[in-house]
């Protein structure tokens, strides 16, 4: 029996005590929501949206049909958000992510909101196809920082479109590509992709694993790099038929019956354990995930914050480069005052016997000693002992060693 072309694992992470995302693979439908970490209810929200989604796990005439149908599903999931905090106020403020795609024949449907992801791998190259909506997305976007930069961005958890929260009438992004046999379609929650970077994600994908294994591997890879964040991936690979062997399968907190009570946002405090094991992502893990509107008013506040703390940074380094050359101006004056205070007699230009101010050795083209006092006393002149001691410098603690030096040359040549 050949392994099924399409698989969904949910794993709570090694921090978090509750699972707050949701993942589906069906017969054509591959979804993930990621419910809002920090805010009450995060699991109920993403079940909400994943039942809703579910529905459109169905065959479609086109794929544009399917990308405004699973749109549709995910503006329904939205609506019974709402009616779900009106009728339970203690999770006012729940809200999640919602990514699917949905294949039709030889074409893909998307739709999408939030920040969990979708890539496309084909031929040993992995894309993004979903665009992050996200603050920081925003700033790439305009050119104001890179991509590598977003990943390391303070507010790089500010989401500005979700399901749920204030939003009545969410804006769905939409869109349809090919689907080509060989492909591997991956849907993930930010547990994945903020902490295994793409590099490693391709190269897991590209190891031929079937699909189970391939998605197994890639929940392991998350939580061997600490994985404070729940994690959920869902893949489909393309393949001749025109549908996955999968039976439907739901994962997460979609899969548990859904309760209504609130649940209070969790700590974010790493365990010894955690720091032992992980160092590096547990000194990087972020602060939860949470909702702004894409208002104008915020994106301005936000910018402006991003102005002052550029604005800051190049004040402590324009600081930080002036401490640090004050610091080598001090010390190489300190020095300098040191070597003055050293006499050596050694041999001039002319051949001569010479008492040097200094020491013997230079920096680069700069000689850290002088000529204090010439001599008529030629170093051929001098017996060959004297003239091999000349030669090499003979170091005098002060003015009146070097001249007592100098008298005793004289004497003995």
């Amino acid at each position: 029996m050949s392994a099924p072309l399409a698989a969904a694992i949910s794993h709570v992470g090694r921090i978090r005590t509750e699972n707050q995302d949701s993942g589906y693979a069906g017969a054509h439908l591959f979804f993930v929501a990621d419910g809002m970490g920090g805010h009450a209810g995060g699991d109920v929200a993403s079940a909400i949206v994943t039942r809703r989604a579910r529905e459109a796990d169905r065959e479609y005439a086109t794929a544009e049909e399917a990308a405004q149908s699973l749109a549709d599903a995910l503006r329904a999931g939205n609506d019974a958000l709402q009616a779900a905090m009106v009728e339970h106020p203690e999770l006012s403020g729940m809200g999640t992510t919602g990514s699917g795609i949905v294949r039709v024949g030889d074409r893909i449907a998307i739709a999408h909101i939030g920040d969990s992801r979708i890539y496309r791998y084909r031929v040993g190259a992995l894309e993004q196809v979903s665009t992050d909506h996200t603050f920081v997305q925003k700033l790439v976007e305009a050119g104001r920082i890179t991509r590598e930069e977003a990943e390391h961005h303070p507010r790089r958890n500010v989401v500005m479109r979700v399901l749920g929260n204030v939003e009545t009438n969410p804006e769905i992004d939409m869109g349809v590509e090919d689907a080509l046999d060989g492909d591997r379609w991956l849907v993930c929650s930010d547990g994945l992709s903020s902490y295994v970077d793409e590099d490693r994600i391709r190269a897991i994908l590209e190891q031929g694993l079937d699909t189970p294994s391939t998605v197994q591997r890639l929940v392991n890879e998350a939580l061997s790099r600490g994985a404070p964040d729940n994690v959920t991936v869902v893949m489909c690979d393309i393949a001749d038929r025109r549908s996955s062997s999968i039976e439907p399968t739901t994962v997460g907190s979609a899969a548990a019956p859904i309760s209504y009570e609130a649940i209070e946002p969790e700590r974010t405090s790493v365990s010894l354990s955690q720091l032992l094991l992980h160092p590096r992502q547990s000194r990087q893990q972020p602060a939860f995930e949470h909702f702004e509107p894409e208002s104008e008013e915020f994106l301005q506040e936000l910018l402006a914050e991003q102005r002052r703390m550029r604005r800051n940074r190049r004040v402590s380094w324009g600081v930080g480069a002036i401490v640090a050359i004050v610091g080598i101006v001090a010390a190489s004056t300190v020095f300098y005052q040191w070597t003055q205070d050293r006499y050596f007699v050694g041999v001039d230009e002319a051949g001569n016997v010479a008492i040097y101010q200094g020491i013997q050795q230079a920096i680069g083209p700069i000689a850290l000693s002088t000529v204090v006092e010439e001599t008529d006393i030629a170093i051929a002149d001098l017996t060959p002992f004297n003239q091999r001691t000349v030669e090499q410098t003979i170091s005098a603690g002060s003015l009146e060693a070097a001249q007592a030096i100098v008298a005793r040359l004289e004497a003995q040549r």
